[in-house]
């Protein structure tokens, strides 16, 4: 395959058909950073009003910082992953600090920040500084796995370096922002996973999968593992007008967040005991349950969860907590003010109707 003929395809197609997106009208690096880091792990449509927002509030690196990490991740909030927010947080700090608030275009010295891998510095090097470093995200892999027929399992251990290689031998040296935006772009709108639009790719005539008619076994991918699931009884927990709610450890995961005390429900174990018992223990409060408020249901990355939720009673004692950073007792109002993960959004309606008279 001449990688001149799939270079300049690629990117005369990516001149006529790429979208229209906030961060492609910039070349600040650290709004393409920002824009990689948010892309991670979610679709584009998604992260727009997020980028809008997080890029307003924080313009420079100097500005995210200063900020707390509280008030980063309450702009954050519901787009998940919340990692990327902390690891871009320190980042930042590193940046304004080591590099006078600059993003570096040094290879070596941006892989060196919290949260930059493989994926993030080939971007934004290649996108923000024209470093000649190919992008391997899903998109790409999907894309050279059908035009080579590659026959690694995209989600095998090791897979990046693999399609790491024909992605190198591919980009263009001579643009190779165009080039690792037009591949992945090519795979977002037209080398889907389901129904690809082989009859408008441009590189159809070229794609060993189209031409054997064998689209639809690639990529290849290993059986996934079954995901395990959890039963919570999560615990709405009331004292003089005002809820319990506390924060996960930072470095844990959804660290920094803010959540509704819960306790795993085992089976056998009624909700009711396990807040009375379990809670009582991880609260050091003496409670009492009132009324089942609803259920919930969530997906995570790597397990289900299933969260039934009660009000509760505070009955006596103090505040201690075993194995989570802080607390606060807050009102519905200042609630609001606090980054909750997406679980704990799903039964907010609820619980301003029951609480509200």
């Amino acid at each position: 395959m001449q990688s001149e003929i799939v270079r300049e395809k690629l990117i005369d197609w990516y001149a006529t058909h790429r979208r229209r997106l906030p961060w492609r009208a910039t070349s600040d690096p650290f709004a393409i950073w920002v824009s990689e880091v948010m892309l991670q792990q979610t679709q584009v449509a998604t992260a727009i009003p997020y980028y809008l927002r997080f890029m307003d509030r924080f313009p420079t690196p100097a500005h995210l910082a200063a900020a707390n990490i509280q008030e980063v991740l309450k702009l954050w909030e519901g787009l998940g992953y919340y990692s990327r927010a902390r690891n871009l947080h320190r980042a930042a700090g590193v940046v304004t600090s080591r590099f006078n608030g600059k993003v570096p275009d040094d290879p070596e010295a941006f892989r060196s920040l919290p949260g930059v891998g493989d994926y993030i510095a080939a971007a934004v090097l290649s996108i923000a500084f024209g470093r000649v470093l190919p992008v391997v995200d899903g998109n790409v892999k999907r894309v050279l796995s059908r035009l080579l027929e590659i026959d690694t399992p995209v989600n095998r251990s090791g897979a990046h370096k693999i399609f790491r290689m024909p992605a190198k031998a591919l980009i263009c040296p001579k643009q190779p922002a165009d080039f690792n935006q037009a591949i992945m772009e090519l795979g977002a709108l037209v080398c889907r996973p389901k129904n690809p639009g082989c009859g408008t790719c441009p590189l159809s005539d070229l794609c060993r999968a189209n031409r054997h008619q064998t689209t639809t076994d690639y990529p290849k991918r290993n059986a996934s593992r079954k995901i395990p699931h959890r039963h919570l009884a999560i615990g709405v927990i009331l004292k003089k007008g005002k809820m319990l709610v506390v924060q996960r450890p930072m470095d844990g995961f959804l660290g920094g967040m803010w959540e509704f005390p819960a306790v795993p429900a085992d089976d056998g174990e009624t909700d009711k005991a396990a807040i009375e018992s379990l809670m009582a223990v991880e609260t050091g409060l003496k409670l009492a349950v009132d009324q089942r408020l609803t259920r919930i249901r969530h997906a995570y990355t790597h397990f289900t969860l299933t969260g039934d939720v009660y009000v509760c009673r505070h009955l006596a004692g103090r505040v201690r907590l075993k194995s989570t950073h802080g607390h606060r007792w807050v009102t519905l109002r200042s609630l609001a003010g606090l980054p909750l993960h997406k679980a704990n959004h799903k039964f907010l309606d609820a619980l301003k109707s029951a609480l509200v008279p």
